[in-house]
């Protein structure tokens, strides 16, 4: 796992993520996901700039089934990002980094 980016799974979701005090984006991935393997260096990229703003983790779907559920995720990657445990963008499939750059500088 990349420096300033945190694996989390089923159980520690709701701690990370919905009671986060910053913003946070959720990777969705699996480790067999060539489109995920791609847009992980963009990731890692936006974790080193925005790192002290934002907190970046990762949740593996085939290890985590719940979660990606709960969020309706259908297909990986799926990036969402949420504020005060709320949903406030969500991208799926892989986007230009400045894409990415947007969803958390704008929301």
């Amino acid at each position: 796992m990349a420096k300033g980016i945190i694996e989390i799974g089923d159980s520690s979701f709701d701690s990370e993520v919905l009671q986060a005090e910053k913003p946070v984006l959720v990777d969705f991935w699996a480790p067999w996901c060539g489109p995920c393997r791609a847009i992980a260096p963009m990731v890692e990229e936006l974790a080193e700039a925005f790192g002290d703003t934002v907190k970046f983790t990762k949740c593996n779907v085939d290890e985590n089934p719940v979660t990606p559920t709960k969020y309706g995720i259908k297909s990986i990657p799926t990036l969402i990002f949420f504020k005060d445990g709320k949903v406030l963008d969500k991208i799926v499939g892989i986007v230009a980094k400045s894409r990415l750059q947007e969803m958390i500088t704008n929301t």
